[in-house]
């Protein structure tokens, strides 16, 4: 599994599965949330099975599903209380981490500096420039 770190509460990778849980228990996540439409997926990628997964080693999961009918302000707002109300650390995944860091970037748009909120993608290997202007001003 490639997880990556965008914050030290929380992270992304690539599609998981099932077996992958006991991992992420064991880095110490407490939430996982899905923002990967099922349409993608089959079999033990769905959102029911990781989500049983989850439950049963005692993991919060969230599913919030991106595509580009659904990335709205109000799933950004999900998003970030879902990782803002959390009790420990958050990870998110979709097809490659790309999508779970575009909503935590505009998440966090007005809350963090945009230099800072650009700089934590790419340091997680995640180019987040394209969104300069909908993360505001550092000046």
């Amino acid at each position: 599994m490639d997880i990556r770190r965008i914050t030290p509460r929380y992270a992304v990778s690539p599609q998981i599965r099932p077996e992958d849980v006991a991992e992420l228990k064991e880095a110490g996540f407490v939430r996982v949330i899905c923002n990967r439409p099922d349409s993608e997926v089959s079999g033990d990628e769905r959102a029911e099975a990781i989500g049983r997964a989850c439950a049963d080693h005692g993991l919060d999961f969230v599913i919030l599903p991106v595509d580009h009918s659904s990335l709205t302000p109000d799933l950004v707002a999900e998003q970030r209380a879902a990782i803002d109300e959390a009790d420990g650390p958050v990870f998110a995944y979709c097809r490659s981490g790309t999508r779970c860091t575009h909503v935590w970037a505009l998440g966090q748009a007005g809350r963090m500096p945009a230099d800072d909120i650009v700089a934590a993608g790419a340091e997680a290997g995640y180019d987040l420039s394209p969104l300069r202007p909908a993360l505001g001003s550092d000046r």
